[in-house]
């Protein structure tokens, strides 16, 4: 369902007056009551025609959502209330649809909102525009563009803490579709005095601020700075922090809007390395030194900071330390070198910070051109958007403040004659009889500053051209000379009589007055400001540079190329600039933005009365309303007039059927407004009095009320017999479904009361049946019982004598089965666990079942027994043979065996197939290894032992070096006769090999290993696996080693050991090796 719209028109719900051309009465003091009006109740924008002024609130307003940005597209201007969106849409519609270039004039003084309001357009057509990854970008880079330029543009001033240091205006290029394709900026005069003098409560450029808070450590360093603001001349220390500015943040900003827009890494590093340089050109300092020709010249007083600036700009430290102590001037054919004073090379050092910086911010433009530029060559729509400074009236005004209220001059004189030719064009175009409209045109002031003959720029010019001595206070005798007799022209100096005691005008001011009111220049610094000179040495060193960013931006400094003509003055490249411009805007379809600010102290809620009043007068807004009610103050096309107040005559209520300018006409003929009131053009009514609009207005009003009245009377009518129809169908519903309900639930009542009396009857029946059957039973059991009692007594009579002879051996059957069967069941109940190890088992209770309680406990022990090992799967079995095959061996012979009862037989200790040191080893075995265990071998000679690898395998036993692996004897079990140990608790084993076997040359193996038990066990098992014959183990505490041809006897003694518990073996002589055992 579409969204309800309820205000269709500027004039509901207005908030004091919308349109300034419709106030009532007209003056300076109902102008600003009702722009007051309108702030207090968050309304900052408010219409003068077509023209909007905007009111800088000083904080965040919720109506520049996205749904803000939906509810005004395609809408038309004067349709909702007064929003800087309304202008924009307007514009960018004329441009799409009746293919006509715009240009969009934002003016005001500076802190008035211009530079935000730039924003909001070019953010509000980026919005309506197309969509497509292409076009994301090229709106992304146009938008990402502003970060870039306020950073390097912008700086604090008293007046604003966003203040444009430069004019800006920039033209968005559209195809056919009204789709953006690129862009073109240009800027005009860059406040490069700045750079290096700020006024006191302001500061210097953004970027300066933004790189020392944002710039890593690493970068900082790289760029050879430091993070203290008080470290650099060039930067203002009052006014360093600013409140509600987060300067790391904006440089992380910057650097990403960089990258957006297209700038390469090193092209950003690049911008950094100047902007770095420029800080510490401020640092360097000179000091006075005599020469001996008795001439003043400057020396450098730290030359680190010199240092610092030629390594990151790549420059030789003498050409730069030479180019601030000399200059070379050149005439045809000739050189002349002279040595500057410490002041010279002061403004040398200046001079050459502003231009470097300046051109910087220059290159910075065309950067940004060249990536937001369009790529197509297809005819395209033009849209401008000029943000450029405001009138300036300071305490101190100098060239720059006289140059920028010079461009506004030139802009209040194109906006007085756009806007009369736009009326003009209106009132043919509709066929309405145009009159002369008074006003004060501003081109004789223009006249007085651009005129190439008698203009003060030209004289500034020729002043700064002519040989000899050329001063201020020459430029401004020159200007009392020339200008004396102009009526906007003042000067104490001059030879009018009416200034000559004017204590307000000193003697070096001259005072203009502007369209904007009276200005008070201060002449001092004009000559040196327009001449704007660089040194050609300084020019020259800077493009001996080899940082290429450098080099390019002083071209005049490559000697193939040198100039001798002087370079044009900073007047005359504004006076061009501003020319073109001028031309430019001609040629497009104007919209206006006039911004103004409400108090000096960058606070909400603050309307200063007086502030605003200066700025309404100066920006001509009066006379502008003037210019717009000379004629007709209001005018509308015929259908939303019609559609407005179309109730207020009975024939065109409530639909017109005729065209509708004859709706229109039979309206204002039927209210009876005079005709002098009105007129008809061929598209639109034409109100001449705002007081005819605010009577209909009224009447729309009342006529409103009384039909709402009407609906409302019709409504409730309608609602109450709805009501009442509702009501009377529910009734009938409610009655229906209630008689329904009763009759099913009396139903219910007499079906529950026939099944309990059926059920009591039923249950009646039921117990007296029951009665007789168990009558009839209880006789037939008396009968039998009868019976029986009476056989029983006959049967008696006739056993009793047979009876008497063997009751004594029933009795003692009986008695003996049911003691037997008493046994069994207390067994039942007192079963130990089942545990094989549990020797728990209950006491016979009788002597005679002395041999049954035995066997019973046989019986259960191998039967639990056979339980447990049904639980065992192959390996345990395996394991628990061994084990039992070790009791056989061991138990009662060997003290070790105990201890080896609890260690599970692992048999592979050492993991040959997974360590990579015995791949050597594990590749000359195919066969399967049983036992791969270190042992200690016991050398014949000495009793000494050597670790060697013991592996058993399904036929052979090995022994390899434990550290290279390698395979050093190998015997087949068949020639393995026998194994001998002491019974003692020691280690030592003896193999006996079969005597004339190839494995027997070098005699017996005597071992010792941790694990003997498992490695005789294993050893015994395979080989009766594989020779079918047991393997003689032989336990004794002495017995014979063959050891080559020598039968050594292996004697056990016990002895204390002098490394604890380890068993130790010595030779005594060539028959005897005694193994102490602890």
């Amino acid at each position: 369902m579409a969204k309800m719209e309820v205000k269709t028109s500027l004039l509901d719900n207005m908030i004091g007056v919308g349109d300034m051309v419709l106030l009532e009465p007209l003056n300076e003091e109902t102008f600003i009551n009702n722009l007051k009006k309108r702030f207090d109740h968050n309304e900052i924008y408010t219409y003068i025609g077509s023209v909007v002024i905007s009111v800088n609130p000083y904080r965040s307003l919720p109506i520049y959502s996205p749904e803000k940005v939906e509810d005004y597209r395609n809408r038309n201007f004067y349709e909702l209330s007064p929003h800087i969106f309304a202008l924009s849409d307007e514009a960018y519609r004329s441009l799409r649809d009746q293919d006509k270039d715009q240009c969009i004039l934002i003016t005001g003084e500076s802190g008035a909102g211009k530079t935000e309001a730039s924003k909001l357009v070019m953010s509000y057509v980026a919005a309506v525009c197309g969509k497509g990854a292409e076009v994301n970008q090229v709106k992304e880079q146009l938008l990402q563009s502003n970060p870039v330029l306020e950073a390097f543009g912008n700086a604090k001033t008293v007046r604003n803490d966003n203040s444009s240091r430069f004019g800006k205006y920039m033209d968005i290029e559209f195809d056919f579709k009204g789709d953006p394709l690129g862009g073109v900026i240009s800027n005009y005069l860059l406040e490069k005095s700045r750079v290096v003098k700020q006024p006191r409560g302001e500061r210097n450029f953004h970027v300066f601020y933004q790189l020392l808070s944002g710039a890593s450590e690493e970068l900082l360093n790289k760029l050879k700075l430091e993070r203290d603001f008080s470290r650099y001349n060039y930067l203002s220390l009052d006014s360093a922090r600013v409140n509600g500015i987060d300067d790391a943040a904006n440089f992380r900003t910057v650097r990403n809007a960089m990258q957006i827009v297209g700038f390469m890494d090193h092209e950003a590093e690049s911008v950094l390395e100047v902007v770095a340089a420029v800080l510490k050109l401020g640092n360097i300092e000179f000091k006075p030194e005599s020469r001996v020709n008795g001439l003043d010249e400057s020396k450098i007083k730290d030359k680190n900071e010199l240092k610092e600036i030629c390594e990151l700009t790549g420059i030789d430290q003498s050409v730069l330390e030479r180019a601030f102590s000399f200059r070379t001037v050149e005439a045809k054919q000739e050189k002349v070198s002279t040595t500057l004073n410490v002041a010279q090379a002061y403004y040398a050092r200046d001079a050459l910070a502003k231009n470097l910086y300046s051109r910087l911010f220059s290159w910075l433009v065309n950067r940004i051109n060249e990536s937001i530029k369009a790529q197509t060559k297809v005819r395209k729509k033009v849209m401008g958007v000029l943000d450029i400074y405001g009138f300036e009236i300071f305490e101190d005004n100098s060239f720059e403040q006289f140059i920028i209220n010079y461009c506004n001059e030139k802009l209040q004189q194109i906006f007085i004659e756009l806007t009369l030719k736009e009326e003009q064009e209106e009132y043919i175009r509709e066929d309405i009889e145009w009159t002369h409209i008074e006003y004060f045109n501003n081109a004789i002031i223009c006249d007085l500053i651009e005129n190439n003959t008698n203009g003060i720029l030209a004289m500034l010019d020729e002043e700064c051209l002519r040989p000899g001595t050329v001063t201020d206070e020459t430029f401004l005798e020159k200007l009392n000379q020339v200008c004396a007799t102009h009526q906007h022209f003042e000067s104490r100096m001059s030879k009018c009589s009416r200034f000559l005691n004017d204590t307000s005008l000193p003697h070096s001011c001259f005072r203009i007055q502007h369209y904007a009111g009276k200005v008070l220049y201060q002449v001092e610094g004009f000559v040196d400001k327009n001449n704007d000179l660089l040194y050609r040495d300084l020019s020259q060193a800077m493009w001996k540079a080899s940082h290429t960013l450098i080099k390019s931006l002083f071209p005049e400094g490559n000697p193939a190329k040198i100039n001798l003509k002087r370079p044009p003055t900073a007047g005359s490249q504004f006076k061009a600039s501003v020319a073109t411009l001028m031309k430019n805007l001609q040629t497009k379809n104007p919209n206006y933005i006039r911004c103004i600010k409400p108090n000096d102290k960058k606070a909400a809620h603050i309307f200063n009365e007086s502030l605003v009043c200066h700025q309404i007068r100066y920006l001509g807004l009066l006379e502008n309303v003037r210019v717009r009610r000379a004629g007709y103050a209001f005018r509308q096309a015929y259908e939303p007039c019609l559609e407005r107040y179309k109730m207020l005559c009975k024939q065109t209520w409530p639909h017109w059927k005729g065209p509708a300018r004859s709706g229109v006409e039979v309206l204002f003929n039927e209210l009876e407004i005079p005709v002098d009131e009105y007129s008809f053009g061929r598209s639109k009514i034409f109100i001449r009095n705002p007081r005819t609009l605010f009577k209909l207005e009224d009447l729309r009003k009342q006529r409103l009320e009384d039909l709402a009245t009407l609906i409302q009377k019709i409504y409730r009518g309608w609602k109450c017999r709805t009501h009442f129809l509702l009501m009377k169908k529910s009734q009938i519903v409610i009655a229906a479904w209630y008689r329904r309900f009763a009759q099913q639930k009396k139903y219910q009542q007499t079906k529950s009361s026939a099944l309990v009396i059926q059920s009591y009857i039923r249950g009646w029946k039921a117990r007296k049946i029951l009665r007789e059957l168990k009558h009839q039973k209880r006789c037939k059991e008396a009968a039998t019982t009868i019976a029986a009692y009476w056989h029983g007594t006959q049967v008696r009579r006739e056993y009793r004598k047979f009876f008497r002879a063997n009751a004594g051996k029933k009795i003692y059957e009986f008695t003996l089965q049911r003691i037997i069967q008493k046994y069994f069941l207390e067994m039942k109940n007192k079963m130990p666990s089942l545990s094989p190890i549990d020797k728990n088992w209950p006491s016979r209770p009788y002597l005679f079942l002395d041999s049954t309680h035995k066997e019973l406990k046989r019986i259960f022990h191998l039967w639990r027994c056979k339980k447990y090992r049904d639980q065992f799967t192959d390996q345990q079995k395996l394991i628990y043979e061994e084990k039992l095959e070790a009791s056989e061996l061991f138990k009662d012979k060997k003290a070790l065996y105990p201890s080896s009862v609890g260690q599970p037989f692992q048999g592979a200790y050492l993991e040959i197939n997974k360590n990579p040191k015995y791949k050597k080893l594990k590749d000359a075995i195919e066969e399967k290894i049983i036992i791969a265990e270190v042992v200690n071998k016991i050398n014949r000679a000495n009793g000494k032992s050597t670790s060697r690898i013991f592996l058993l395998t399904n036929n052979n036993l090995l022994l390899a070096d434990q550290k290279s692996g390698q395979i050093k004897s190998e015997v087949p079990l068949v020639d393995v006769t026998k194994v001998s140990m002491s019974s003692q608790n020691d280690g030592f084993f003896a193999v006996h090999l079969k005597e004339g076997s190839e494995a027997a040359s070098k005699g017996d193996f005597l071992f010792s290993s941790d694990h003997l038990i498992e490695m005789a066990t294993k050893l015994y098992r395979t080989t009766l696996s594989q020779t079918k014959q047991k393997l003689n183990i032989e336990i004794s505490d002495e017995f014979l080693v063959q050891f080559r041809q020598d039968k050594v006897c292996v004697k056990f003694i016990q002895g204390n050991q002098k490394n604890g518990s380890v068993p130790t073996c010595k030779r005594k002589n060539n028959r005897l090796l005694e193994v102490a055992v602890p």
